[in-house]
């Protein structure tokens, strides 16, 4: 029940900032359409490339964009702002674990953005698609149940992989006065290595394999793939094998590394 309070409670919070979701919302679509304008280019009347049809790809940058808020995709910086001003003495009293915490709040953010930013970014992808896409393409959709529920497994796990390397970058603040350099670093590296510029497909296998080693493949390039059914089968069921994986190992990390920074903070308060 506590769990579900915080996260309501975040909720009801991030509610309020409809301005600013409408805002990004609107910046999120135009750049959205700018890399539609992009892909038909490179496709240059191709079929297809790396496997992926223009439609496909298309329906990709959909995804990608619809998923920036959710996963928080350009910032997050909450867990180094609560160590830096000293709230998180009070948060480390609340009768709940500081990492339970933050996932529970972060959910609500998260499901705050899928509503407001999220969803809205797809209807108007496909309200859309008929001015912004070549006239022989079309809107991809998973192709029945199996799929949509995959698809939205794979999504949470997804956020949880998120989640856990945002909290473990943001607790370099115990060990940095300044660490919003680290965690912009740790940002840039995921826009890559994610898929969220280009599906990790269009990349050389070497590159492939290298971001496959990271977790941030395991976020917006997984919900794509099994989105567009690029997965299929057992193959679905490794992935999201893998992204439990992930998301255990980063959550087990975070502990491990909040753990450290306590008796850093203990030690310096006195």
């Amino acid at each position: 029940m506590l769990l579900y309070a915080i996260a309501r409670q975040s909720f009801r919070r991030h509610l309020t900032y409809r301005a600013a979701a409408a805002a990004g919302l609107l910046t999120n679509f135009f750049f959205g359409i700018v890399r539609v304008a992009v892909l038909t280019a490179l496709y240059d009347g191709r079929p297809e490339a790396a496997g992926i049809t223009l439609p496909a790809a298309i329906t990709f940058t959909a995804l990608s964009q619809a998923v920036i808020g959710p996963l928080a995709a350009f910032s997050w910086f909450d867990v180094m702002r609560s160590v830096h001003s000293g709230e998180i003495a009070g948060d480390l009293l609340r009768p709940i674990g500081y990492l339970t915490y933050w996932l529970a709040h972060d959910f609500g953010r998260a499901l705050t953005q899928f509503l407001l930013r999220g969803v809205p970014m797809l209807i108007g992808y496909v309200l859309l698609f008929p001015w912004i896409a070549p006239a022989d393409t079309h809107f991809v959709w998973p192709q029945g149940g199996a799929m949509w529920t995959a698809t939205g497994v794979c999504a949470v796990l997804a956020w949880l992989i998120s989640f856990g390397w945002r909290f473990l970058s943001n607790l370099s603040a115990f060990w940095s006065p300044d660490a919003r350099g680290i965690i912009r670093f740790v940002f840039s590296l995921s826009w890559f290595a994610s898929g969220f510029l280009f599906p990790l497909r269009y990349f050389p296998d070497w590159l492939q394999q290298l971001c496959a080693l990271t977790p941030f493949a395991y976020t917006v390039n997984a919900i794509t793939e099994v989105y567009l059914g690029l997965q299929r089968g057992g193959d679905v069921v490794r992935l999201l094998a893998i992204q439990a994986a992930w998301a255990v190992a980063l959550l087990a990390a975070g502990a491990l590394v909040l753990r450290a920074g306590v008796r850093r903070l203990v030690i310096l308060g006195g």
